[in-house]
């Protein structure tokens, strides 16, 4: 009797223990999930923590709501001019409705990752086939994502219940016949700028070396007109000095510049004077003694 009730209560416990297991189950922080009767959702967007369940008629799946990645495969798309890139990206996606994710995918990401990877492409190459490769090259990579990344969210939060947080252009590359020719293009269109750069150069030089011509002459100009005024009033003080001292000694002074022109006439040593010995350039030498104006 004692063995029977210890079995009876050693199988109440695993009931209990069964009943328990199959009817309390705990959402993670990190998930959503959804519940089921017989494959058909009854409850929706269930959040974390610990939930109870009917054993055997209800069923609970679980989804991973954090950011997940999806690594695109590399593709070639045409640019507006009919030029190929190719292009490496990256997708970042989160699962916002788990009932609609749940009846788009049956909760399976690699689904998921099916129907969205080709929505990506299609976002891409349209994004692409609308700018020329000049406008490719110069916006920035997240400015070129902008308008896929919004169109693309929109999109999947209706079909699958997941939001597109992000589109990552990784890498842009040319393919080897059109690198050149991008190159050659390039390296012409900075020829251009460098010329222009260098033409704008030169006529600023120009145009600063005349103003420099230009103010050279004013200030010679101004620095002759100067000379010749203070040229002139020199002369003239001079020439009231030399009148003034002629008119206290007026013998003197002849005698004086009459000295001053001995000197300079006999500077060289073959300088001669062909004169008349009376002339009165020699009346000093005849007779050099001079007193009050007559000749001694």
């Amino acid at each position: 009797m004692v063995n029977n009730r210890s079995l009876i209560i050693v199988g109440g416990l695993a009931a209990v223990a069964w009943l328990a297991s199959n009817s309390l189950y705990v959402v993670d922080e990190t998930e959503r999930a959804v519940k089921l009767r017989f494959g058909e959702v009854i409850e929706e967007n269930i959040q974390p923590g610990l939930h109870f369940k009917v054993p055997i008629t209800q069923t609970v799946r679980k989804f991973d709501t954090r950011v997940l990645t999806l690594d695109t495969d590399t593709s070639r798309y045409l640019t507006l001019e009919q030029k190929a890139v190719i292009v490496d990206s990256y997708v970042k996606w989160q699962v916002i409705n788990p009932t609609r994710y749940y009846e788009a995918t049956a909760g399976d990401e690699m689904m998921a990752i099916r129907l969205i990877q080709p929505r990506v492409d299609e976002s891409l190459r349209n994004e692409f086939g609308r700018l020329d490769l000049q406008q490719i090259i110069a916006e920035r990579r997240d400015d070129l994502m902008i308008r896929p990344t919004q169109e693309l969210d929109s999109l999947m939060r209706e079909e699958l219940g997941v939001s597109i947080l992000d589109i990552r252009v990784k890498r842009i590359d040319l393919p080897e016949d059109v690198s050149a020719a991008v190159f050659d293009r390039m390296r012409s269109e900075r020829e251009r700028e460098a010329r222009e750069w260098r033409a704008q150069g030169q006529e600023e030089a120009e145009r600063i070396r005349a103003n420099a011509d230009r103010r050279r002459q004013v200030l010679l100009a101004q620095a002759t007109e100067r000379a010749e005024t203070l040229r002139g009033e020199g002369d003239a003080e001079a020439a009231a000095i030399f009148s003034e001292a002629y008119g206290q000694n007026p013998e003197f002074f002849t005698f004086w510049r009459s000295i001053n022109a001995y000197r300079e006439s006999f500077d060289g040593e073959r300088d001669m004077l062909v004169l008349d010995p009376t002339s009165d350039f020699f009346r000093y030498l005849r007779s050099p003694a001079v007193q009050n104006g007559s000749d001694e």
